[in-house]
């Protein structure tokens, strides 16, 4: 993992270089380690979501994630294990969000949008955490949890 990743317990914007002229178009090229924080082991995408439906309702214990809207915009509703509550938007395909391990996201898509995923590990079911209350046991759990009053 980069190094300037590596502590780092909250979501934040991540930007690609884009590279190219707007008569050309343009192409950004994530490369580990060049500019992408982990090894990638896990690629996927997901289109054709209809605008009304709410997607995410989870967490991960391990996975770390960038993730991008090729197309169209797709808005991150996260909470973080500080109980940090942030808003992110997506609407550059260069321009993704960054989610470590242990981060609540819920995710509204907007017509024709496309997000694209790169992950660090493969798909395994045991690092999901599918419910709210149960992430934030799991927090409480492993000391993980750090309440702001």
């Amino acid at each position: 993992m980069n190094m300037s990743f590596k502590n780092k317990t909250c979501p934040e914007y991540f930007e690609l270089p884009s590279i190219g002229e707007s008569n050309l178009g343009f192409i950004s090229v994530a490369e580990f380690p060049n500019n992408i924080p982990f090894n990638i082991k896990r690629v996927y995408w997901t289109y054709h979501t209809p605008e009304n439906v709410l997607r995410g309702h989870h967490s991960h214990k391990d996975l770390y994630q960038l993730i991008f809207a090729v197309s169209g915009t797709i808005t991150f509703y996260t909470e973080d294990r500080h109980r940090n509550k942030q808003e992110f938007i997506l609407s550059k395909p260069n321009v993704g969000l960054y989610i470590p391990p242990y981060v609540w996201r819920e995710i509204k898509f907007s017509h024709n949008s496309v997000l694209l995923c790169l992950s660090s590990s493969e798909y395994s079911e045991t690092d999901y955490i599918r419910s709210y209350e149960n992430f934030i046991n799991s927090l409480k759990d492993n000391n993980l949890f750090i309440d702001i009053i």
